[in-house]
């Protein structure tokens, strides 16, 4: 039987992708995740997920990278469906796949609804959506670290031209960096979410 794990890395950020990644593996196989020391990728040091970064999509059967972009998710935002579109994206991770059952991370406050919803739209397999799947099971906490990494590697291609820190709100040398910009040009950068409250607020005041 073939199960598959999918998880988001970048959903809280003002620039720069948000990225759904799914990793499919035969049940049999699943503990030797475990037993290479792989966990929800929040608690690893970003040495450690590269590591098993290519140690994961060595082992494991198939993979898939999605990738959206600030554009795509501005439009789903002002039409307050930022869920419907990880899920849409989700289930095309998954039918790519095309695994027997899936356990995905619910960004949802109400889990089952957005199982149905992924379910309605992949048509492959059975979907578990549970909240903090990525540190509840092991086979979601590796597609949670190839989010992460590959959404790392987007976020340091921009820093190879911008200085502009980690992407996220609470850091002001992001916050300075998108102030700066909109002083400058009387725009956001194509990489800028400007449907986020921090950036509208800054448009605002500039």
């Amino acid at each position: 039987m073939i199960v598959c794990g999918v998880d988001d890395a970048g959903r809280g950020s003002v620039l720069g992708p948000l990225v759904i990644a799914g990793v499919s593996v035969e049940r049999a196989k699943i503990k030797y995740l475990s037993d290479i020391g792989v966990r929800d990728s929040k608690q690893l040091s970003p040495a450690a997920r590269e590591r098993l970064y290519k140690k994961i999509i060595n082992f494991v059967d198939d993979y898939y990278i999605a990738r959206i972009q600030p554009k795509t998710i501005d439009h789903s935002v002002r039409r307050n469906r930022l869920n419907h579109l990880e899920a849409q994206y989700m289930a095309k991770v998954i039918s790519k796949l095309r695994p027997d059952s899936s356990y995905v991370d619910s960004c949802d406050v109400n889990p089952t609804r957005f199982g149905r919803e992924i379910s309605k739209l992949a048509q492959s397999g059975r979907i578990y959506s549970r909240h903090h799947a990525d540190s509840r099971f092991v086979v979601v906490s590796a597609a949670s670290i190839i989010a992460k990494v590959s959404r790392d590697k987007a976020i340091e291609k921009l820093r190879k031209k911008y200085d502009l820190g980690s992407g996220y709100p609470s850091d002001s040398k992001t916050m300075q960096f998108v102030r700066d910009w909109i002083v400058a040009h009387k725009k956001t950068p194509q990489f800028v979410r400007t449907s986020w409250k921090p950036v509208k607020m800054l448009m605002r005041q500039n």
